[in-house]
C-alpha cells in the first residue's frame, strides 16, 4: 500500500555561464516552485577521457556552486546527486557539507554513492576498487557520517574508516537528510537501511552512461528495485524511505503524437520500445496531462514522491510542479 508521500520536486543541472547566471538559475528554480535544486560530483574536463563516459560535462565544482546557490536562495534545498565517497576524505566532506548545512540554515541533502564513472577513476589516477568493495566503504562511511554528524568523540578503527580522539564540528542543529544512490541489490538495500532519501540509479556497472543502464530500469526492473529497498528498510525496523527518481529524459510535448515520436527516438538510442521509453520510470515524456498522470500513478506503484528534471526542462515542468507539489 502506497505511503502517498507528497511530491516534491527538484532541478539537476551541470552548467552556469556565469556567476550571475548560477545565481539566477537557483532563483529561478525557487521561484518556480522547486523544492531543491542538485549538482553532481564530476570533475572530467572536454576531452576523449570524458567522451568516452557519455557523461555531461560539469564545468565547475558542486561544493562551491552548492554555496553560492544557497547564498542566492530563501528555502530552496541544495544537494549533489551524490558525492562519490573516493574522491575526498570522508571527514573532511561531512565537515564541508555541515558548514553549508548551517551556512544555509539548514537546507543540505547530503547525497553519497560509492563511485562509478570509470573514465573519471582512471583519468585522475584514483584507484577504483571492484564494486563489493566499493560498496562495503559505502556501508561503512554512511554509518562513519552518522556519528561524526552527531558530534560524538569518534573512535571508528573499520577496514575502510579510521577516525579517533575528536568530535565533528558544526554539529547540524537541524538534521541533514542523507541521500544514497545507486541501482544494484547491495547497495540498495543500504540505503533503504540508511538513507533519508534514496536515489534509484542505473545499474552503472559498466562504468559510463549508455543502453545497458537505462536498460536496467525498465518499470518491471524498479519493482524490484524498491523491493530490494523495502527490504533494506525493514531489516532496520523502518519503513520504507522516500524515494527519489531521477527523470533526466523529460520532454514535456505539445500532444501525444509528438511524445510517442520522441519517446521512439530515445527507444532507438537506448535498444528500448517506443512504449518501454514512455513507461520508463526514468523518463517523463509526452504532454502535461499524461506526464502529471503517470507521476501519480508511479507513486501509487512504486511508492516515489521525489522528482527531478533537468534545468533545460525546468520551465516547460513548471506547471506540473504548481500542480503537483505538496500533494
Amino acid at each position: 500500500m502506497s505511503t502517498q508521500r507528497p511530491f516534491r520536486f527538484a532541478v539537476q543541472s551541470y552548467s552556469a555561464e556565469s556567476p550571475q547566471d548560477w545565481r539566477d538559475k537557483a532563483r529561478k528554480v525557487e521561484e518556480l516552485g522547486y523544492s531543491a535544486l542538485h549538482l553532481a560530483d564530476h570533475y572530467l574536463g572536454d576531452g576523449p577521457a570524458l567522451k568516452a563516459t557519455n557523461h555531461p560535462h560539469q564545468r565547475y565544482a558542486a561544493i562551491p556552486l552548492m554555496t553560492m546557490a544557497a547564498e542566492a536562495t530563501t528555502t530552496l534545498k541544495i544537494g549533489a546527486r551524490v558525492f562519490c565517497i573516493d574522491y575526498r576524505p570522508l571527514a573532511i566532506l561531512v565537515k564541508e557539507a555541515a558548514t553549508m548545512h548551517w551556512l544555509s540554515g539548514g537546507r543540505i541533502e547530503f547525497g553519497l554513492g560509492a563511485g562509478w564513472l570509470a573514465g573519471e577513476y582512471e583519468a585522475f589516477g584514483i584507484p577504483m576498487d571492484r564494486a563489493g568493495v566499493r560498496v562495503s566503504r559505502l556501508d561503512e562511511y554512511v554509518r562513519a557520517a552518522k556519528m561524526l554528524l552527531s558530534g560524538e568523540e569518534v573512535d571508528i578503527d573499520g577496514e575502510y574508516v579510521s577516525l579517533h580522539g575528536f568530535a565533528a564540528s558544526p554539529v547540524p542543529e537541524t538534521p541533514m537528510p542523507i541521500m544514497i544512490g545507486g541501482g544494484a541489490p547491495r547497495v540498495l538495500g543500504i540505503a533503504g537501511r540508511e538513507a533519508d532519501i534514496v536515489s534509484l540509479n542505473f545499474d552503472n556497472s559498466s562504468g559510463k552512461i549508455g543502453p545497458a543502464g537505462v536498460q536496467s530500469s525498465t518499470a518491471e526492473k524498479i519493482d524490484e528495485k524498491v523491493r530490494w529497498v523495502r527490504e533494506g528498510a525493514e531489516s532496520a525496523g523502518r519503513e520504507l524511505p522516500e524515494i527519489e527518481i531521477a527523470g533526466y529524459f523529460t520532454v514535456v510535448t505539445p500532444d501525444e503524437a509528438s511524445g510517442a515520436a520522441t519517446a521512439e527516438q530515445f527507444g532507438k538510442m537506448f535498444g528500448l520500445e517506443a512504449q518501454e521509453i514512455i513507461d520508463h520510470p526514468n523518463c517523463l515524456i509526452g504532454t502535461l496531462d499524461q506526464i502529471a498522470e503517470r507521476l501519480v500513478e508511479r507513486r501509487e506503484r512504486y511508492e516515489i514522491s521525489y522528482v527531478t528534471v533537468s534545468d533545460t526542462n525546468m520551465e516547460a515542468f513548471a506547471p506540473i510542479v504548481e500542480r503537483l507539489a505538496g500533494t
